[in-house]
Protein backbone atom coordinates (compact mmCIF):
# COMPACT_ATOMS: atom_id res chain seq x y z
CA UNK A 1 0.00 0.00 0.00
CA UNK A 2 1.24 3.55 -1.26
CA UNK A 3 1.18 5.83 2.39
CA UNK A 4 2.65 8.53 0.51
CA UNK A 5 1.37 10.44 -2.45
CA UNK A 6 3.11 9.93 -5.44
CA UNK A 7 3.95 13.01 -7.58
CA UNK A 8 1.73 12.44 -10.22
CA UNK A 9 -0.88 11.96 -7.52
CA UNK A 10 -0.43 15.35 -5.68
CA UNK A 11 -0.06 16.66 -9.66
CA UNK A 12 -3.59 16.11 -10.04
CA UNK A 13 -4.74 17.07 -6.54
CA UNK A 14 -3.71 20.39 -7.19
CA UNK A 15 -3.78 20.67 -11.03
CA UNK A 16 -5.95 24.28 -10.92
CA UNK A 17 -2.57 25.50 -9.31
CA UNK A 18 -1.39 24.81 -12.54
CA UNK A 19 -3.09 28.06 -13.97
CA UNK A 20 -0.83 31.46 -13.03
CA UNK A 21 -3.94 33.31 -12.21
CA UNK A 22 -5.95 31.14 -10.57
CA UNK A 23 -2.46 30.65 -7.74
CA UNK A 24 -2.23 34.49 -7.22
CA UNK A 25 -6.24 34.68 -6.54
CA UNK A 26 -5.82 31.10 -4.12
CA UNK A 27 -2.60 32.82 -1.87
CA UNK A 28 -4.44 35.89 -1.50
CA UNK A 29 -7.39 34.76 -0.37
CA UNK A 30 -5.97 31.87 1.48
CA UNK A 31 -4.55 34.73 3.45
CA UNK A 32 -7.14 36.70 3.79
CA UNK A 33 -9.84 33.99 5.06
CA UNK A 34 -7.59 33.58 8.01
CA UNK A 35 -7.96 36.30 9.25
CA UNK A 36 -11.77 36.63 8.19
CA UNK A 37 -12.41 33.59 10.70
CA UNK A 38 -10.39 35.33 13.19
CA UNK A 39 -12.85 38.20 12.86
CA UNK A 40 -15.27 35.73 12.48
CA UNK A 41 -14.35 34.11 16.28
CA UNK A 42 -13.65 37.31 18.05
CA UNK A 43 -16.72 39.02 16.48
CA UNK A 44 -19.17 36.30 18.34
CA UNK A 45 -16.84 36.40 21.67
CA UNK A 46 -17.24 39.90 22.02
CA UNK A 47 -21.10 40.25 21.58
CA UNK A 48 -21.58 37.29 23.69
CA UNK A 49 -19.26 39.13 25.90
CA UNK A 50 -20.54 42.24 26.25
CA UNK A 51 -24.40 40.89 26.73
CA UNK A 52 -24.29 37.39 27.61
CA UNK A 53 -26.93 36.22 25.58
CA UNK A 54 -27.39 33.30 23.11
CA UNK A 55 -30.46 35.28 21.69
CA UNK A 56 -28.15 38.26 20.82
CA UNK A 57 -25.63 35.81 19.09
CA UNK A 58 -28.57 34.65 16.49
CA UNK A 59 -29.52 38.65 16.23
CA UNK A 60 -25.33 39.00 15.11
CA UNK A 61 -26.20 35.95 12.36
CA UNK A 62 -29.60 37.33 11.29
CA UNK A 63 -28.20 40.82 10.11
CA UNK A 64 -25.03 39.71 8.99
CA UNK A 65 -26.72 37.54 6.66
CA UNK A 66 -29.88 39.22 5.93
CA UNK A 67 -28.58 41.26 3.01
CA UNK A 68 -27.77 38.17 1.14
CA UNK A 69 -31.68 37.76 0.88
CA UNK A 70 -32.00 41.52 -0.74
CA UNK A 71 -28.77 41.67 -2.71
CA UNK A 72 -27.88 38.04 -3.95
CA UNK A 73 -30.09 37.73 -7.01
CA UNK A 74 -29.16 41.34 -8.57
CA UNK A 75 -25.59 40.35 -7.86
CA UNK A 76 -25.90 37.47 -10.01
CA UNK A 77 -27.32 39.81 -13.04
CA UNK A 78 -24.26 41.90 -12.06
CA UNK A 79 -21.76 38.96 -12.31
CA UNK A 80 -22.97 38.13 -15.44
CA UNK A 81 -22.53 41.28 -17.49
CA UNK A 82 -19.63 43.25 -15.50
CA UNK A 83 -16.00 43.04 -15.22
CA UNK A 84 -15.55 40.49 -12.10
CA UNK A 85 -11.84 41.65 -11.06
CA UNK A 86 -12.74 45.21 -10.61
CA UNK A 87 -15.91 44.71 -8.79
CA UNK A 88 -14.10 42.04 -6.43
CA UNK A 89 -11.57 45.53 -5.84
CA UNK A 90 -14.60 47.03 -4.48
CA UNK A 91 -16.21 44.44 -2.00
CA UNK A 92 -12.52 43.50 -0.78
CA UNK A 93 -11.47 47.11 0.04
CA UNK A 94 -14.51 47.30 1.25
CA UNK A 95 -14.23 44.62 3.75
CA UNK A 96 -10.55 46.54 4.89
CA UNK A 97 -12.60 49.35 6.06
CA UNK A 98 -15.29 47.28 7.90
CA UNK A 99 -12.26 45.36 9.61
CA UNK A 100 -10.58 48.68 10.54
CA UNK A 101 -13.85 50.10 11.80
CA UNK A 102 -14.15 47.46 14.39
CA UNK A 103 -10.96 46.97 15.24
CA UNK A 104 -10.86 51.09 15.82
CA UNK A 105 -13.74 50.96 17.96
CA UNK A 106 -13.03 47.67 20.10
CA UNK A 107 -9.02 49.57 20.61
CA UNK A 108 -10.50 52.69 22.20
CA UNK A 109 -13.33 50.92 24.47
CA UNK A 110 -16.30 52.74 23.07
CA UNK A 111 -17.87 49.05 21.66
CA UNK A 112 -21.40 48.81 21.97
CA UNK A 113 -23.53 45.70 20.64
CA UNK A 114 -25.33 47.71 18.14
CA UNK A 115 -21.74 48.86 16.50
CA UNK A 116 -21.62 45.33 15.80
CA UNK A 117 -24.67 44.70 14.65
CA UNK A 118 -24.37 47.71 12.36
CA UNK A 119 -20.77 46.67 10.95
CA UNK A 120 -21.93 42.88 10.60
CA UNK A 121 -24.87 44.47 8.33
CA UNK A 122 -22.55 46.39 6.43
CA UNK A 123 -20.42 43.43 5.80
CA UNK A 124 -23.19 41.31 4.50
CA UNK A 125 -24.34 43.74 2.08
CA UNK A 126 -20.83 44.24 0.66
CA UNK A 127 -20.69 40.08 1.19
CA UNK A 128 -23.78 39.55 -0.97
CA UNK A 129 -21.93 40.57 -3.86
CA UNK A 130 -18.32 39.21 -3.28
CA UNK A 131 -19.52 35.35 -2.77
CA UNK A 132 -21.32 34.80 -6.16
CA UNK A 133 -18.42 36.81 -7.59
CA UNK A 134 -15.95 34.72 -6.42
CA UNK A 135 -17.85 31.67 -7.24
CA UNK A 136 -18.13 32.81 -10.68
CA UNK A 137 -14.83 34.36 -11.78
CA UNK A 138 -13.24 30.21 -10.88
CA UNK A 139 -14.03 29.81 -14.59
CA UNK A 140 -12.14 32.76 -16.13
CA UNK A 141 -8.89 31.45 -14.47
CA UNK A 142 -8.72 28.03 -14.75
CA UNK A 143 -11.51 26.57 -17.60
CA UNK A 144 -14.47 24.44 -17.46
CA UNK A 145 -11.60 21.61 -17.48
CA UNK A 146 -9.87 22.51 -14.19
CA UNK A 147 -13.47 24.11 -12.72
CA UNK A 148 -14.16 21.04 -10.27
CA UNK A 149 -10.60 20.83 -8.89
CA UNK A 150 -10.94 24.54 -8.48
CA UNK A 151 -13.94 24.82 -6.51
CA UNK A 152 -12.35 22.03 -4.62
CA UNK A 153 -8.91 23.80 -3.73
CA UNK A 154 -10.93 27.45 -2.91
CA UNK A 155 -13.04 25.28 -0.50
CA UNK A 156 -9.58 23.62 0.94
CA UNK A 157 -8.18 27.48 1.16
CA UNK A 158 -11.65 28.23 3.10
CA UNK A 159 -11.35 25.20 5.21
CA UNK A 160 -7.96 25.57 6.26
CA UNK A 161 -7.84 29.19 7.26
CA UNK A 162 -11.47 27.98 9.38
CA UNK A 163 -8.33 25.41 11.31
CA UNK A 164 -5.91 27.77 11.47
CA UNK A 165 -7.83 31.33 12.05
CA UNK A 166 -9.76 30.34 15.23
CA UNK A 167 -6.75 28.97 16.97
CA UNK A 168 -4.93 32.18 16.56
CA UNK A 169 -7.67 33.86 17.26
CA UNK A 170 -8.42 32.37 20.33
CA UNK A 171 -4.66 33.00 21.73
CA UNK A 172 -5.32 36.10 20.88
CA UNK A 173 -8.74 37.31 22.57
CA UNK A 174 -7.66 35.52 25.76
CA UNK A 175 -4.11 37.50 26.15
CA UNK A 176 -4.63 40.33 24.14
CA UNK A 177 -8.21 40.84 23.42
CA UNK A 178 -11.04 40.89 20.59
CA UNK A 179 -9.34 43.97 18.68
CA UNK A 180 -5.62 42.39 17.48
CA UNK A 181 -8.21 40.14 15.63
CA UNK A 182 -9.57 42.63 13.61
CA UNK A 183 -6.75 44.62 12.75
CA UNK A 184 -5.02 41.50 11.66
CA UNK A 185 -8.19 40.62 9.63
CA UNK A 186 -7.52 44.32 7.97
CA UNK A 187 -4.54 43.61 7.55
CA UNK A 188 -5.14 40.27 5.58
CA UNK A 189 -7.33 42.01 2.72
CA UNK A 190 -3.68 43.95 1.08
CA UNK A 191 -3.19 39.92 0.30
CA UNK A 192 -6.18 39.83 -2.10
CA UNK A 193 -5.65 43.29 -3.27
CA UNK A 194 -2.55 42.62 -4.26
CA UNK A 195 -3.04 38.97 -6.19
CA UNK A 196 -5.91 40.84 -7.98
CA UNK A 197 -3.69 43.48 -9.18
CA UNK A 198 -0.88 40.96 -10.50
CA UNK A 199 -3.73 38.98 -12.25
CA UNK A 200 -3.64 39.18 -15.71
CA UNK A 201 -6.64 38.53 -17.87
CA UNK A 202 -8.38 39.16 -21.79
CA UNK A 203 -9.77 42.54 -21.68
CA UNK A 204 -13.66 42.41 -22.33
CA UNK A 205 -15.73 44.78 -22.26
CA UNK A 206 -19.05 43.35 -20.85
CA UNK A 207 -22.12 45.92 -20.25
CA UNK A 208 -24.42 46.06 -17.48
CA UNK A 209 -27.89 45.21 -19.05
CA UNK A 210 -30.98 47.57 -19.15
CA UNK A 211 -33.59 45.34 -18.63
CA UNK A 212 -31.85 43.86 -15.17
CA UNK A 213 -35.18 42.35 -13.43
CA UNK A 214 -35.63 40.74 -17.17
CA UNK A 215 -32.08 39.04 -16.42
CA UNK A 216 -32.89 38.25 -13.22
CA UNK A 217 -36.33 36.98 -14.12
CA UNK A 218 -34.49 34.67 -16.87
CA UNK A 219 -32.11 33.12 -14.39
CA UNK A 220 -34.65 32.17 -12.36
CA UNK A 221 -36.90 30.84 -14.74
CA UNK A 222 -33.63 29.13 -16.22
CA UNK A 223 -33.24 27.55 -12.09
CA UNK A 224 -36.37 26.08 -11.90
CA UNK A 225 -36.83 24.52 -15.33
CA UNK A 226 -33.87 22.42 -14.83
CA UNK A 227 -34.79 19.71 -12.30
CA UNK A 228 -31.22 18.79 -11.45
CA UNK A 229 -30.52 22.62 -10.76
CA UNK A 230 -33.81 22.98 -9.03
CA UNK A 231 -33.80 20.20 -6.54
CA UNK A 232 -29.98 20.79 -5.54
CA UNK A 233 -31.18 24.73 -4.91
CA UNK A 234 -34.20 23.86 -2.78
CA UNK A 235 -32.55 20.96 -0.86
CA UNK A 236 -29.56 23.47 -0.10
CA UNK A 237 -32.20 26.17 1.27
CA UNK A 238 -33.53 23.64 3.78
CA UNK A 239 -30.40 21.99 5.08
CA UNK A 240 -27.75 25.23 5.21
CA UNK A 241 -30.85 27.40 6.59
CA UNK A 242 -31.72 25.80 9.29
CA UNK A 243 -29.08 23.27 10.20
CA UNK A 244 -26.06 25.01 9.47
CA UNK A 245 -26.42 26.77 12.77
CA UNK A 246 -23.68 25.64 14.73
CA UNK A 247 -21.34 28.49 14.47
CA UNK A 248 -23.94 30.94 15.89
CA UNK A 249 -24.24 29.11 19.20
CA UNK A 250 -20.22 28.16 19.90
CA UNK A 251 -19.66 30.41 22.11
CA UNK A 252 -22.44 29.20 24.32
CA UNK A 253 -21.12 25.88 24.26
CA UNK A 254 -17.12 27.20 25.05
CA UNK A 255 -18.30 29.73 27.80
CA UNK A 256 -21.16 28.16 29.39
CA UNK A 257 -22.04 24.04 28.56
CA UNK A 258 -17.69 23.71 28.55
CA UNK A 259 -16.78 26.14 30.83
CA UNK A 260 -13.87 27.17 28.78
CA UNK A 261 -12.18 30.41 27.98
CA UNK A 262 -12.01 32.11 24.03
CA UNK A 263 -9.13 29.24 24.06
CA UNK A 264 -11.82 26.76 24.26
CA UNK A 265 -14.11 28.72 21.51
CA UNK A 266 -11.30 29.08 18.90
CA UNK A 267 -10.80 25.38 19.04
CA UNK A 268 -14.39 24.45 18.82
CA UNK A 269 -13.95 26.08 15.45
CA UNK A 270 -10.60 24.74 14.37
CA UNK A 271 -12.36 21.03 15.09
CA UNK A 272 -15.00 22.03 12.87
CA UNK A 273 -12.04 23.48 10.28
CA UNK A 274 -10.66 20.23 10.65
CA UNK A 275 -13.32 18.39 9.54
CA UNK A 276 -13.61 20.60 6.54
CA UNK A 277 -10.11 20.46 5.21
CA UNK A 278 -10.53 16.62 5.19
CA UNK A 279 -13.45 17.00 3.26
CA UNK A 280 -12.17 19.78 0.96
CA UNK A 281 -9.09 17.57 0.01
CA UNK A 282 -11.28 14.63 -0.34
CA UNK A 283 -13.31 16.79 -3.18
CA UNK A 284 -10.17 17.15 -5.29
CA UNK A 285 -10.53 14.17 -6.29
CA UNK A 286 -11.24 13.20 -10.07
CA UNK A 287 -15.31 12.15 -9.57
CA UNK A 288 -18.16 11.36 -11.76
CA UNK A 289 -21.47 12.79 -11.43
CA UNK A 290 -22.61 9.37 -9.51
CA UNK A 291 -19.65 9.77 -7.38
CA UNK A 292 -20.86 13.44 -6.60
CA UNK A 293 -24.27 12.33 -5.36
CA UNK A 294 -22.94 10.12 -3.11
CA UNK A 295 -21.09 12.75 -1.81
CA UNK A 296 -24.46 14.56 -0.97
CA UNK A 297 -25.79 11.63 0.50
CA UNK A 298 -22.81 10.56 2.61
CA UNK A 299 -22.40 14.57 3.54
CA UNK A 300 -25.87 15.23 4.98
CA UNK A 301 -25.74 12.18 7.09
CA UNK A 302 -22.34 12.56 8.22
CA UNK A 303 -23.62 16.37 9.52
CA UNK A 304 -26.93 15.21 10.60
CA UNK A 305 -25.10 12.68 13.00
CA UNK A 306 -22.04 14.85 14.20
CA UNK A 307 -24.25 17.48 15.24
CA UNK A 308 -26.03 15.40 17.18
CA UNK A 309 -23.08 14.24 19.03
CA UNK A 310 -21.86 17.78 19.32
CA UNK A 311 -25.09 18.75 21.14
CA UNK A 312 -25.14 16.31 23.77
CA UNK A 313 -21.42 16.25 24.46
CA UNK A 314 -20.17 17.41 27.93
CA UNK A 315 -16.67 15.92 27.23
CA UNK A 316 -14.41 18.53 25.69
CA UNK A 317 -12.58 15.83 22.99
CA UNK A 318 -15.74 14.07 22.76
CA UNK A 319 -17.18 17.41 21.26
CA UNK A 320 -14.26 18.25 19.03
CA UNK A 321 -14.54 14.87 17.32
CA UNK A 322 -18.19 15.48 16.92
CA UNK A 323 -17.71 18.96 15.76
CA UNK A 324 -15.15 17.41 13.60
CA UNK A 325 -17.06 15.03 11.97
CA UNK A 326 -20.01 17.64 11.39
CA UNK A 327 -17.59 19.55 9.66
CA UNK A 328 -16.74 17.01 7.22
CA UNK A 329 -19.86 16.09 6.34
CA UNK A 330 -20.94 19.79 6.10
CA UNK A 331 -18.08 20.62 3.32
CA UNK A 332 -18.87 17.59 1.58
CA UNK A 333 -22.27 17.97 0.89
CA UNK A 334 -21.62 21.87 -0.32
CA UNK A 335 -18.94 21.31 -1.80
CA UNK A 336 -20.24 18.41 -4.38
CA UNK A 337 -23.81 21.12 -4.57
CA UNK A 338 -21.55 23.70 -5.91
CA UNK A 339 -19.56 21.02 -8.39
CA UNK A 340 -23.00 19.60 -9.56
CA UNK A 341 -24.50 23.27 -10.31
CA UNK A 342 -21.54 24.62 -12.03
CA UNK A 343 -21.32 21.48 -14.09
CA UNK A 344 -25.27 21.35 -15.02
CA UNK A 345 -25.09 25.14 -15.79
CA UNK A 346 -24.87 26.78 -18.78
CA UNK A 347 -21.76 29.64 -19.35
CA UNK A 348 -24.56 32.60 -19.90
CA UNK A 349 -26.16 31.56 -16.61
CA UNK A 350 -23.65 30.99 -14.31
CA UNK A 351 -22.99 33.95 -12.52
CA UNK A 352 -26.94 34.16 -11.87
CA UNK A 353 -27.14 30.28 -10.73
CA UNK A 354 -24.24 31.02 -8.24
CA UNK A 355 -26.41 33.90 -7.08
CA UNK A 356 -29.07 31.15 -6.07
CA UNK A 357 -26.69 29.26 -4.87
CA UNK A 358 -25.66 32.03 -2.61
CA UNK A 359 -28.84 32.74 -1.49
CA UNK A 360 -29.81 29.50 -1.05
CA UNK A 361 -26.72 28.72 1.08
CA UNK A 362 -26.03 32.40 3.26
CA UNK A 363 -28.98 34.56 2.85
CA UNK A 364 -31.75 31.54 4.14
CA UNK A 365 -29.38 32.01 7.08
CA UNK A 366 -31.16 34.69 8.97
CA UNK A 367 -34.39 32.62 9.67
CA UNK A 368 -32.09 30.01 10.92
CA UNK A 369 -30.04 31.89 13.19
CA UNK A 370 -32.93 33.43 14.34
CA UNK A 371 -34.54 30.22 15.41
CA UNK A 372 -31.38 28.74 16.55
CA UNK A 373 -30.99 31.34 18.83
CA UNK A 374 -34.26 31.37 19.78
CA UNK A 375 -34.35 28.23 20.63
CA UNK A 376 -31.47 28.27 22.71
CA UNK A 377 -32.43 30.78 24.67
CA UNK A 378 -35.69 29.16 25.96
CA UNK A 379 -34.58 25.13 26.12
CA UNK A 380 -31.06 25.58 25.81
CA UNK A 381 -28.23 25.08 23.17
CA UNK A 382 -28.22 21.15 22.90
CA UNK A 383 -32.25 21.23 21.82
CA UNK A 384 -31.44 24.06 19.44
CA UNK A 385 -28.48 21.99 18.10
CA UNK A 386 -30.05 18.60 18.35
CA UNK A 387 -32.99 20.39 15.92
CA UNK A 388 -30.24 21.52 12.92
CA UNK A 389 -29.47 17.82 13.36
CA UNK A 390 -32.83 16.73 12.71
CA UNK A 391 -32.85 18.39 9.50
CA UNK A 392 -29.73 17.57 8.05
CA UNK A 393 -30.88 13.91 9.01
CA UNK A 394 -33.98 14.42 7.11
CA UNK A 395 -32.04 15.90 4.18
CA UNK A 396 -30.18 12.87 3.57
CA UNK A 397 -33.05 10.53 4.05
CA UNK A 398 -34.40 12.62 0.90
CA UNK A 399 -31.35 12.28 -1.03
CA UNK A 400 -31.34 8.54 -0.43
CA UNK A 401 -35.01 8.09 -1.87
CA UNK A 402 -33.98 10.35 -4.47
CA UNK A 403 -31.09 8.62 -6.06
CA UNK A 404 -33.21 5.45 -5.77
CA UNK A 405 -35.97 7.14 -8.14
CA UNK A 406 -32.90 8.09 -10.55
CA UNK A 407 -31.08 4.24 -10.47
CA UNK A 408 -34.51 3.12 -11.36
CA UNK A 409 -34.98 5.95 -14.32
CA UNK A 410 -31.60 5.04 -15.64
CA UNK A 411 -32.45 1.70 -15.61
CA UNK A 412 -35.42 1.64 -17.47
CA UNK A 413 -33.87 3.87 -19.96
CA UNK A 414 -30.99 1.82 -20.62
CA UNK A 415 -30.34 0.27 -24.37
CA UNK A 416 -30.04 -3.40 -24.79
CA UNK A 417 -26.56 -4.58 -24.58
CA UNK A 418 -24.31 -4.05 -27.94
CA UNK A 419 -21.22 -2.89 -29.26
CA UNK A 420 -22.15 -0.66 -32.06
CA UNK A 421 -24.94 1.67 -29.80
CA UNK A 422 -23.93 5.74 -30.50
CA UNK A 423 -22.71 6.99 -26.98
CA UNK A 424 -25.45 8.21 -24.87
CA UNK A 425 -25.67 12.07 -24.15
CA UNK A 426 -24.83 13.53 -20.88
CA UNK A 427 -26.67 12.65 -18.00
CA UNK A 428 -28.07 15.72 -16.35
CA UNK A 429 -27.67 16.05 -12.38
CA UNK A 430 -29.82 15.76 -9.72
Amino acid sequence: MRLIPSAATLDETFRALRHRNFRLFWIGQMISLIGTWMQSVAQGWLMHRITNSPMMLGLLGFVQFLPVMVFALPAGVIADHMDKRKLLYITQGFFLLQAGALAALVTFGVIKAWMVLALAFAFGVFNSFDLPLRQSFLVEMVGKADLPNAIALNSAAFNAARVLGPAIAGVLVASIGEAGCFWLNALSYVAVLVGLAMIELEVRAPAVPQDTLEKLAEGVRYAWGVTAIRNLLVLLALTAGIGFQYMVLLPVYARDILHGDARMYGLLVSAFGVGSLLAAFWMTRPMSRWDLRHQLLIGLASAGFGMAGFAWSRLPALTMAMGFLAGFGLILYVASTNTLLQLTTEDRFRGRIMSLYTLMFVGTSPLGALISGGLAQRWGAPIATSFCAVVLLAGALWVSARLRVLRALEAAQAPPPAHDLPAAEPERVG
